[in-house]
C-alpha cells in the first residue's frame, strides 16, 4: 500500500487557484462510472493548471480492503490519471474528525440518537433514502456530558424548512429543502466511525478544495455538506456533478457491477481510450 503515512494533508500548490480531488472508497473495484467522474475531475484540474489530490476514503475498516486500494492506484494510472503530492488516507485522520465532532456538539448542532438505519427503513420500506422524522429527535445535550462520540449514533439537526441552494457546473441551480428532501443525518455511528458527510467536509476544508467533482447521485449529500460546513464555520467549494453511467438494464453502476469494473474491462482487452470513449461518448 502506498501513500501518506502521517495522515497529514499535503499542502496544495499556493500558486494554483484551482484545487480538486479524487476520492475513491476502496470497498470494491472501480467501475466505468468512476472512470467518467475521475477523468472529468482530472481534466478540469489540468485545464485550470490546478492541483489534484488523491484521497482514499477508507473509514469503514470492515469493508475497505488493501487489494482495492492497490487497484485504485493501478486503474487510475492505466487511465492516464495522475495526481499531485502524497496520497491521503482518511483512516489516519480520525482525531481530526473527532475535533470537528466536538465543535458541532459545543455549537449545539448534534445530538445522540438511539435510532438505527433499520428503524428508519421501517418508515418507508421502499424509499431509497427515507427522511429522518423530527419527532425522533433527542435533545441536544450539554457538551460536558460527553468526552467523545463513541458508543452511540450522533445526528446533525437540520434547520427544518431552510432551502439549501447551490450552483452546479453541469446541472445549474439546485435546491434542496431541509426537513423535506432530507432530514437529520448521521455524523458519527455507534461503532466509532465518522460519517462520509462529516469526513469529506473536514477534509475538503483542510485540503483547500475549490471544486468537488463527483456523481449526480450525491446532490442531496451536497446540501447536507453545505449545512455542515456552515455549522463548522467553513466556506464550501464549488460543485460539479457528473451524469451517472448505467448498465444495459438502465441501472446505475455500483461496485457489485463486476462486468463493468475497470479491472474486468482491462482483462477483456479494452484500452484506456475504449473505456473513456464508452463513458464520455
Amino acid at each position: 500500500m502506498q501513500g501518506n503515512t502521517s495522515g497529514v494533508i499535503p499542502a496544495a500548490n499556493a500558486a494554483s487557484a484551482y484545487v480538486g480531488r479524487l476520492a475513491p472508497t476502496p470497498t470494491g473495484y472501480l467501475h466505468a462510472g468512476h472512470a467518467r467522474t475521475f477523468h472529468q475531475a482530472w481534466q478540469r484540474a489540468r485545464t485550470a493548471a490546478g492541483c489534484l489530490i488523491l484521497r482514499i476514503e477508507d473509514l469503514d475498516e470492515s469493508r475497505c480492503k488493501p487489494e482495492y486500494v492497490d487497484a485504485v492506484f493501478e486503474d487510475l494510472r492505466w487511465l492516464g490519471i495522475d495526481w499531485d503530492g502524497e496520497v491521503v488516507f482518511q483512516s489516519r485522520r480520525k482525531i481530526v474528525y473527532c475535533t470537528a465532532w466536538r465543535r458541532l456538539l459545543e455549537r449545539g448542532w448534534i445530538y445522540p440518537c438511539p435510532r438505527s438505519r433499520k428503524d428508519l427503513g421501517t418508515l418507508a420500506p421502499h424509499a431509497e433514502e427515507p427522511v429522518f422524522p423530527s419527532a425522533w429527535r433527542s435533545p441536544v445535550p450539554s457538551p460536558d456530558r460527553y468526552a467523545g462520540p463513541e458508543g452511540t449514533n450522533w445526528r446533525f439537526q437540520v434547520p427544518d424548512g431552510v432551502s439549501v441552494v447551490f450552483e452546479d457546473a453541469l446541472k445549474g441551480r439546485i435546491q434542496k429543502t431541509a426537513g423535506i428532501d432530507f432530514g437529520d443525518f448521521l455524523v458519527w455511528n455507534r461503532e466509532g466511525v465518522p460519517s462520509y458527510e462529516l469526513a469529506v467536509v473536514v477534509d475538503d476544508h483542510a485540503m483547500g478544495i475549490t471544486e468537488v467533482v463527483r456523481g449526480e447521485d450525491l446532490l442531496t449529500s451536497t446540501a447536507r455538506q453545505i449545512l455542515l460546513a456552515q455549522a463548522l464555520g467553513y466556506n464550501s467549494p464549488r460543485w460539479c456533478h457528473t451524469p451517472l453511467v448505467c448498465d444495459a438494464h438502465g441501472r446505475r453502476l455500483a461496485k457489485r457491477s463486476g462486468s463493468l469494473s475497470i479491472q474486468t474491462l482491462r482483462s477483456r482487452g479494452a484500452s484506456p481510450a475504449d473505456v473513456l470513449g464508452f463513458v464520455t461518448g
